[in-house]
Formats: structure tokens, C-alpha cells, sequence
């Protein structure tokens, strides 16, 4: 194919379209092949799950408790999604990722459209292809939770923004479209998390109307019908979940999740500033080789407005994230559409010898790590049916990085580009298929296989709810239901003195027989689950106990819970 032909066939509407394309094959595997996960993915599953069950949209609630972190657009898009493919009753959390899904192949098409107009259909296509490939918006993509839609959202909003800033520079008048994309992803993103859109937005014009030393573009954004829609967007939930929980929604939210991540590292997850620079090469990766280009472009070409555009993009909103102590590795992802595009940009022209030898490093490097991490995984929690996965993932990987490595030192960045692209999203397909094979790893679904072999699984009929000790993770609540009593020693042994399942871990052995012993109670050990709580970095052994009076099934000898 010859570059006219490529040129051609990514015109118009099909680049946007083919880039969004390329996050939904990056996304599809972790979608389909991980289990539910802990711990934000289940329990948003399982807050969405009660939606549905209760029929109460604004008040948002995890088992018993209130869940005042987040507003409630992720929440509302899921259980869409859940009843138009599936039923709440299934349990499965495939359903409630295919927001995500569509926030990833989102965010790719806004980068594809935003770069058409800055660099042209070519530049376009390459960074919506960048953007959805990489292995932090193809990762987000496949899991229940804001990430990816708040990336698609905030994406859209700067590629409207970028549209505004180029015509207001070109002396055009901006287009209604472009204005309702800025206005329509900035609401969105406010109704999916607060306010952390805006951290991307808000830096981006301050920075821009500052270094031009013009305002008076920003006269053309369309305020008199933008504020309204935004305000239509998410007003009318804000007034219903203030009064539905009498301000305590927002006084959770801003005290109790917001304030203290900016204040401190809440929730362990304080790391000093610097922290995303060094790990931006693994999660931008298969495109890794182009971010020293995409640094020097930034740089080199700061005159030219697009290119400062995306400098004002990228660089505040980085700067925040990293000045602010608590650090998720995907804070940043509202950020990936500028790299990309800069990336992508770089590749227009001729890139230099630094760059490129920088580039090279880099990609080789994560390479390495990535094989390196398949194998560690492997030996620590693999057994055999993941050694094929893993080998996928490190052949693939070690060739995304070797392959775009040699042709990058050939001075053919393009190609480069296109074949790590390629190949990562085979590594990234392999790695989901790796994690769903790591069996230790997996405890809550293999709890819920022991219930459901031995006929004592609440949704197979049997009394409920299940009590389990020690381990009291989201992914157990989500696959058993809203009513999982999550207890101790003494509340598993009542439980079965009630004739309900109990699960007791390990260490709470000797405490649950002594609880067992004084109500009088006995139970026939079904199964037990030796796995790793990832979560708290601990391994368990889990053995679930049938009440007295359940019929053991024929393969199931008795044993007494003694």
C-alpha cells in the first residue's frame, strides 16, 4: 500500500473511526478475560448492581453503605449497558465494562479528530492509533470503573478546545460542533468525577491565554449556551442526591475522598513528585519509542500553535498530578491525548539522532521489563495452562520493542510506529490472557465455584447469605450479592447455626470451632481455596463449610467444623 493509498483510506470521518477501532480491539481482551477485580472495579460494579436491584438511580449505595465518593455518571452508564446485555442476577462483569470501552475508543477518536485538523488526516489517525493502543487506555478500557470514560470525556472536551483555539488563531470563526464537543465533554467529565476534568482543562486555557498573552479567544467558546448545558448535564442529579442524602453526598465526596488525597497520600498511595515521568514509558508503550520525539517536538516547536497547544495540554495538568501526594498510575491518563498527538506530530518530520537513540532505549528497555514481569508472574502464581499466555505476551512484547526499535534506528519512524502498534496490542491481548490463567489470584471466583458445586450458592436457590471471614474483598460481595455478610470467627459460626454457608479463613480456624462448639453447631468442609489477596498483599486459605442439614452432594464427604 503505498502512502496516497493510505492517505486515502483514513480521510475524513474513517480515521476517527479506524483509530476508535484500534481501542476496541486493544480493550476487548482485558473485557473479556479478567475476572472481577479488586478493588474499585467491584465495587463500583456492585454499587450499579444495587441500582438496578432497588431502583434507587441517586443515592448510591455499596452493601449497606453510603458511596459518596464519585458522582453518579459511570454508575448510570453501566446500568445501561447491564440492561441492555445482560441481567443484574448473572453476575457478570463483562456488561458493566463496556462504558469503559466506549470512553477508550472515545478518547482515540477525539486524539484522531483533533490531530486531523492540527497535522493532518495522516498525524490524525497515527495519534488516535497511539492513544488506543497504549497499554494504560487499553488496560482502563476493559475495567468497570471512571477512568477511561473520564479520559474519553476529557479528551473530547480539549479536542473541541484545540478546534476553538486554531481557528481564533487562524482568524476563522469557530465552528457550533467544535464548541458543543468542548461544552458536552467538560459536563461529562464533571458528572463522571467532579471536578478532575477541569484540573485538565481549566490549567490548559490559563496556560494558553498566558503565553499568547490573548484572551480574547476565549470569547468564542460559546459561553451563553454552554454554561446551560453543562449546568443541564449535571445539575439535576446534584440537586436530587443533595436533598436525597441532605448534603451528606457532598461533604463525603470533598471531605472525606477529594481533600484528603490532595493533602496527603490517602489510602497508602503517597509517592513523591516524579513518580509518573518514570513510569510514563511502561504505560505509553507500544508508542514508547516516540515520547523522547514527542518531548523534543514539545520543545522545539512551541512557536507553532498546535504544538503549544498540546504543550499547555500535557504540562500543567502533569505538574498537579505529580505536586499532588496521592498517586494512582492512571491520574495521568486525561494527559495521553496530548502526548499522543505530540508523538504523532514528531513523526512529520526528520527525528533526531537523540530522540531516536533515546526512543530506542526506552523501548527496549520496557520490553525487557515487560517479558521480564510475564515470568515473575508465572513463577510466583502461574501453573500450566498460563505458560502459553505468558509466552504470547513475551514474544510479542520483546518483538513490539526489537521490531520498532530497528526500524526506528533505520529512520523509519512511521513504520516503526505502525508495527510496535501492531504487535503491543498482541502483548497487551496476551498479558489479560496471562492474568485470567494466574488461578491464586482469582479468590473470589473460586469461592464461588466451590458454593456452586456443592448446591450452596445463594443464587442457586439455597439460604443466604453467605458469612466469610478474612477475607472481605469487593470482587466476593459482587459475585455473591448485596447481602454477603462480611464477619468474623463468632458471625460464621452463627451463620451456620442458621443454616446459611460459612467460609472461614485460615486464621480465624480456631476461633470459628471454639464460636462453632458453643452454639452446637457442626458443618461439612465442601472445598477449600488456597489463593493471594492482591489488595492487601496476603496469601489466604479459604475453606467453605455447608450448614448442618444440607444435602452434601454425592461426591462431597462430611467433615466436621471442628
Amino acid at each position: 500500500m503505498t502512502g496516497a493509498d493510505f492517505d486515502r483510506y483514513i480521510a475524513g470521518w474513517r480515521g476517527p473511526l479506524l483509530a476508535a477501532l484500534v481501542a476496541l480491539f486493544a480493550g476487548l481482551p482485558v473485557l473479556m478475560l479478567l475476572p472481577p477485580l479488586d478493588r474499585d472495579e467491584s465495587r463500583y460494579a456492585q454499587a450499579t448492581s444495587q441500582m438496578l436491584e432497588s431502583g434507587d438511580y441517586i443515592d448510591i449505595r455499596y452493601q449497606d453503605e453510603p458511596r459518596w465518593k464519585k458522582p453518579v455518571g459511570i454508575y448510570w452508564m453501566q446500568a445501561v449497558a447491564v440492561t441492555a446485555a445482560s441481567k443484574v442476577e448473572n453476575r457478570d462483569i463483562g456488561p458493566y465494562r463496556i462504558p469503559s470501552l466506549l470512553g477508550a475508543m472515545l478518547a482515540a477518536a477525539a486524539c484522531a479528530w483533533a490531530g486531523a485538523a492540527m497535522f493532518g488526516q495522516r498525524a490524525g489517525f497515527l495519534a488516535g492509533a497511539i492513544m488506543g493502543a497504549s497499554f494504560l487506555l487499553s488496560t482502563e478500557a476493559g475495567i468497570a470503573k471512571t477512568d477511561a470514560m473520564l479520559c474519553g470525556a476529557v479528551t473530547l472536551a480539549m479536542a473541541g478546545l484545540a478546534r476553538i483555539y486554531l481557528a481564533a488563531r487562524a482568524g476563522e470563526a469557530p465552528r457550533r460542533p467544535w464548541k458543543l464537543a468542548f461544552w458536552l465533554g467538560l459536563g461529562l467529565s464533571i458528572l463522571i468525577k467532579g471536578p478532575i476534568g477541569l484540573l485538565v482543562v481549566a490549567p490548559a486555557i490559563l496556560a494558553l491565554s498566558v503565553w499568547d498573552r490573548d484572551v480574547s479567544w476565549l470569547k468564542r467558546l460559546g459561553w451563553g449556551w454552554g454554561l446551560p448545558l453543562v449546568a443541564l448535564i449535571v445539575g439535576p442529579w446534584a440537586i436530587a442526591i443533595t436533598i436525597a442524602t441532605d448534603g451528606g453526598f457532598w461533604r463525603e465526596a470533598i471531605g472525606g475522598d477529594l481533600a484528603p488525597k490532595v493533602a496527603g497520600g490517602d489510602e497508602g498511595h503517597g509517592v513523591l513528585p516524579g513518580f509518573y515521568l518514570l513510569i510514563a514509558p511502561i504505560l505509553f508503550f507500544p508508542a514508547t519509542l516516540l515520547l523522547p520525539a514527542a518531548v523534543s517536538t514539545g520543545w522545539h516547536r512551541r512557536a507553532e500553535p498546535a504544538i503549544r497547544f498540546l504543550v499547555c495540554w500535557v504540562v500543567p495538568a502533569w505538574i498537579i498530578f505529580e505536586l499532588t501526594p496521592t498517586k494512582l498510575a492512571h491520574y495521568t491518563l486525561p494527559t495521553f491525548g496530548g502526548l499522543a498527538l505530540l508523538a504523532a506530530a514528531a513523526t512529520a518530520r526528520p527525528i533526531g539522532r537523540i530522540s531516536r537513540y533515546a526512543g530506542v532505549g526506552l523501548t527496549l528497555f520496557v520490553g525487557g521489563l515487560l517479558a521480564v514481569g510475564s515470568v515473575w508472574l508465572l513463577t510466583e502464581y502461574g501453573k500450566s495452562t498460563a505458560q502459553t499466555w505468558a509466552t504470547l505476551t513475551i514474544v510479542f512484547a520483546v518483538l513490539a520493542s526489537l521490531v520498532g526499535a530497528f526500524l526506528m534506528m533505520h529512520r523509519a519512524a512511521v513504520t516503526a510506529l505502525i508495527a510496535s502498534l501492531a504487535l503491543g496490542v498482541v502483548a497487551h491481548a496476551a498479558l489479560a490472557g496471562t492474568l485470567r490463567q494466574l488461578r491464586p489470584l482469582a479468590v473470589a471466583p473460586q469461592l464461588e465455584k466451590v458454593l456452586e458445586r456443592a448446591d450452596l450458592h445463594p443464587r442457586q436457590g439455597r439460604a443466604g447469605p453467605v458469612a466469610i471471614t478474612g477475607f472481605h474483598e469487593p470482587s466476593f460481595v459482587f459475585l455473591t450479592g448485596k447481602d454477603t455478610e462480611l464477619t468474623d470467627a463468632a458471625g460464621a459460626a452463627r451463620a451456620l447455626a442458621e443454616g446459611r454457608p460459612a467460609i472461614v479463613e485460615e486464621h480465624d480456624a480456631d476461633a470459628f470451632r471454639e464460636a462453632a462448639a458453643e452454639l452446637g453447631v457442626t458443618g461439612r468442609a465442601v472445598g477449600v481455596v488456597n489463593g493471594h489477596n492482591y489488595s492487601k498483599g496476603d496469601d489466604v486459605s479459604l475453606t467453605v463449610y455447608a450448614p448442618p442439614g444440607a444435602a452434601p452432594p454425592s461426591a462431597t464427604a462430611a467433615v466436621p467444623a471442628r
